[in-house]
């Protein structure tokens, strides 16, 4: 017994079987995501002590609670959206597929861990296909924001970054009347001397407020250019009010002794220097809504999705 595909009776034949492949599309993708992250789970596991152990990527604990709900946010979109497995999700798995081996034969944990969202994306792409890919891209591109960094790269980035923070906070020191010396790493008061750790370079604080000046971005702006400058911007904020830091330390030690830069007041220091940053970024915010062309806004902007 046939269904005329141009009957009413034919039509919802044909819907009911769509919907029905769709449904076997997300259940097949969830049971692959599923064992991807049974495969990688030692991997992840490891992930998550160095989020524990190392104060520089704490924000790893927020990423994926916040992708999930990037996720969550577009179910509507989903729903509308047809699935079309695509082949190009063969890349990405490939390329994940890799990292994992390259990871494991040179003890490379960065390259295992960007393997995790690597298949995440590849498997998206296979089995959804590229539209609901582009629904989702933002979710999982958030993702990498909770891989570590190699140290070996951490290496080669902090000591500029210690460099700059030193330069800075030595010129902050001559514009306030303290007698001041940058060697290396080192600066030399009157009476002390001042090292400028790697824990002080500011990575620290770039991570962490780079990742939050994404998630306000996206909550907050829907002109794309804006959210792409309110991004961009965390990097030269937290330079600078790093270097604020390490100056106000610096005056500090000139001023009380080397007490002040150890222990509570030391600490106390980051909480407030970190709040000076993002107190900053939300600044920049308003004045760019303030001021920016509603020409521009109109032209360029983009709502977030529904």
């Amino acid at each position: 017994m046939t269904t005329d595909v141009g009957t009413p009776e034919g039509v919802d034949a044909a819907a009911a079987q769509a919907a029905s492949a769709q449904r076997r599309a997300w259940v097949a993708t969830a049971c692959l995501v599923a064992a991807a992250a049974g495969v990688f789970a030692p991997i992840l596991y490891y992930m998550v002590i160095h989020w524990k152990v190392v104060p520089d990527y704490s924000h790893g604990f927020l990423v994926a609670p916040l992708a999930a709900y990037f996720a969550w946010e577009r179910r509507a979109r989903l729903r509308r959206t047809p699935v079309e497995p695509s082949w190009w999700g063969c890349i990405p798995l490939a390329l994940g597929t890799l990292a994992l081996a390259i990871g494991r034969l040179g003890v490379e944990l960065t390259a295992m861990r960007t393997g995790f969202v690597l298949t995440l994306i590849g498997l998206v792409l296979l089995l959804l296909g590229r539209q609901v890919f582009r629904v989702l891209a933002f979710p999982l591109l958030f993702l990498f924001l909770m891989v570590p960094l190699p140290q070996s790269l951490v290496n080669v980035v902090a000591f500029p970054l210690q460099l700059i923070a030193a330069d800075l906070a030595v010129d902050s020191l001559h514009a306030i009347g303290i007698p001041a010396l940058r060697e290396g790493n080192i600066i030399h008061l009157a009476r002390t001397q001042l090292f400028v750790a790697e824990a002080c370079s500011g990575l620290r604080s770039l991570m962490a407020l780079g990742t939050l000046a994404v998630v306000f971005a996206y909550f907050f702006r829907r002109n794309a250019v804006e959210r792409i400058v309110i991004v961009l911007s965390a990097i030269p904020i937290a330079l600078l009010v790093n270097a604020f830091r390490v100056g106000l330390t610096g005056y500090l030690t000139h001023r009380f002794g080397e007490a002040s830069a150890e222990g509570l007041i030391h600490q106390t220091e980051g909480f407030f220097t970190f709040g000076l940053a993002f107190a900053l970024l939300l600044l920049e915010a308003w004045l760019l809504q303030l001021f920016w062309p509603r020409a521009w806004r109109a032209r360029v902007g983009g709502g977030r999705p529904a």
